[in-house]
């Protein structure tokens, strides 16, 4: 998409606003010098100039209001895009899933959402603010031809000067805040993987090789944020030798003009303050550097928006069997070719080596990924033609390290659901004991709430154990205690339970209750039968380290 184009038309309402009082305001500001040069003229020739002075004070007034409403709508309408862009940024990424926000990691998205949303969403005040600042140099132009149309010659030749020094300042400005940006999204994003590994880094003593490698993109940083000061330096520089070298020209032609009798003094003041207000290059530059700005963070925001999103269908399946079916799904440099089924209600343990890919087909099959071939069928539908509530009502996953969400425990169970139902699946995971000794209870808040590794994973296991066709464990319950895990094995492996449970372990004694064992070697399926008889093999004996 043109995210510039998108997210400038949705300033909406506030844009016409804005270009209106900016209108309005320049209008009172060409106005304004031909005003107060009346008032001289009066003065000088001793006529009343109480009525030129009474409209100069008019004109300025105007100009404080529009001053003042469009700084409010410029506010507004930057809020309210950002808050539409950060909710829009958020729901793709959580739509991408794990697999698909590529190479932006954690911090570098949330440097996106947080940070560079606000400057992407001036999109549309900074193009209206750009073209308004190319009226007050083009009314000058037209109020001095018509006070004398060589004054307009003497400024023309200066502003095509003034001009070149603000597209070379845009430009320029506009490569730095892009390397800025991109520099500082780096850093932010191996801080976040630092903050999530705090205790690892202070067990192992390296503080000080992590803090090097979080900040290894500070010198390209440095020298962004340099080259940026040095292009409005230099522009500032060329500003101080322009303008006031084009603002003599002006006031010499003007004063022999003026001595030739063909302007009067009130023309003359005129045409200074015009000279200053079409060469006003501080202006210009703040202008063209809030949108060259804008252009960067909105660059940075549509790769956002390019990251590939999940699509969902509108089928649901009346069946209840859980039936899991792979087609020829393969996983570039993962999987490859697996096909089979698994029967409805089936218990069935997936074993193979590290790296195999169990849990790349555990993603694969509650759809937290797309194969990059095959197809995924549970009970005959093709996943992604299952609409997302129908898919995530019938579907859970628990994993080896569970990352808990929301404020309080039970959020972290339910995710939205009946407090009853969070009750019932944290004590079928052995969970409701340790939660309950917990100082509020469900109502303790994650903060408040020091959590074991097995402890965690029985919380993961609480949140996936509503799924109503198919339950799928990565490696979840690999941190419990013997007793638990025994436990809540009983619960996974039993009979009553209509669910298809599908288990990766490395457990033989998993293996052996389950109905069948999907054995995996190096992406593809090496078979697929009892424990009992797989276990004639002595390579699937190792597996299990026999």
């Amino acid at each position: 998409m043109n995210a510039f184009g998108t997210i400038t038309r949705h300033s909406g309402g506030w844009l016409p606003v804005i270009g209106a009082t900016a209108l309005v305001g320049t209008a009172g500001s060409l106005a304004l010098p031909t005003v107060l040069g009346r008032a001289i003229d009066a003065i000088v020739s001793g006529t009343d100039g109480t009525a030129w002075l009474a409209a100069a004070v008019g004109v300025m007034a105007i100009g404080v209001v529009c001053d003042a409403l469009g700084a409010y709508a410029g506010a507004a309408s930057v809020a309210g895009t950002t808050a539409w862009l950060r909710s829009r940024l958020l729901r793709h990424v959580l739509d991408a899933g794990p697999a698909g926000t590529g190479d932006l990691g954690t911090g570098d998205l949330v440097s996106r959402i947080s940070g560079n949303a606000v400057e992407a969403a001036r999109a549309g005040p900074s193009i209206v603010g750009a073209v308004a600042a190319a009226l007050p140099p083009l009314g000058a132009l037209v109020f001095l031809a018509l006070i004398d149309p060589w004054l307009a010659v003497t400024f023309l030749a200066g502003l095509a000067a003034v001009a070149t020094v603000v597209r070379a300042f845009a430009r320029r400005t506009s490569e730095a805040m892009s390397a800025y940006l991109q520099a500082q999204g780096g850093i932010a994003a191996r801080l976040a993987e630092a903050l999530g590994g705090v205790r690892t880094i202070a067990a192992a003593g390296t503080a000080d090789r992590e803090r090097d490698r979080i900040l290894q993109d500070l010198p390209d940083l440095r020298a962004a944020g340099l080259g940026t000061w040095r292009v409005i330096g230099r522009s500032t520089a060329q500003g101080t030798i322009v303008a006031p070298a084009v603002l003599v020209a002006v006031l010499a032609v003007g004063g022999i003009e003026l001595s030739w009798g063909r302007i009067s003094v009130g023309d003359l003041f005129a045409a200074s303050r015009y000279a200053a207000l079409g060469l006003g290059l501080g202006g210009l530059t703040a202008v063209y550097g809030t949108l060259a700005r804008s252009r960067a963070a909105v660059a940075r925001v549509a790769e956002v928006f390019a990251l590939p999103s999940f699509r969902y269908g509108a089928a649901s399946t009346e069946s209840a069997s859980g039936r899991l079916e792979f087609r020829s799904v393969s996983v570039d440099g993962v999987l490859t070719d697996l096909d089979f089924a698994i029967p409805g209600g089936a218990v069935v343990a997936v074993v193979g080596p590290s790296g195999s890919g169990k849990s790349v087909l555990a993603e694969v099959a509650v759809r937290l990924r797309d194969p990059d071939a095959g197809q995924v069928l549970l009970d005959g539908v093709p996943l992604p033609e299952l609409s997302r509530h129908a898919l995530r009502e019938a579907v859970g996953c628990a994993f080896e390290r569970p990352q808990l969400v929301g404020r309080t425990v039970g959020d972290a169970i339910g995710l939205g659901r009946p407090r009853e139902q969070v009750l019932t699946a944290a004590r079928d995971v052995r969970a409701d004991t340790f939660i309950r000794l917990l100082p509020d209870g469900y109502d303790t808040t994650l903060t408040n709430a020091p959590m074991s590794g097995g402890e965690t994973q029985r919380i993961g296991l609480a949140r996936a154990w509503p799924a109503r066709r198919l339950l799928v464990l990565d490696d979840a319950t690999s941190s419990l205690d013997t007793v638990t895990e025994t436990q809540i094995t009983e619960t996974l492996l039993a009979r009553t339970d209509r669910r298809t449970r599908v288990i990766i372990t490395h457990r033989a004694r998993t293996a052996a209750r389950a109905d069948l064992v999907l054995w995996i070697d190096g992406g593809r399926l090496r078979a697929l039968g009892p424990h009992a008889q797989l276990c004639d093999d002595p390579d699937y004996r190792r597996v299990f380290g026999r």
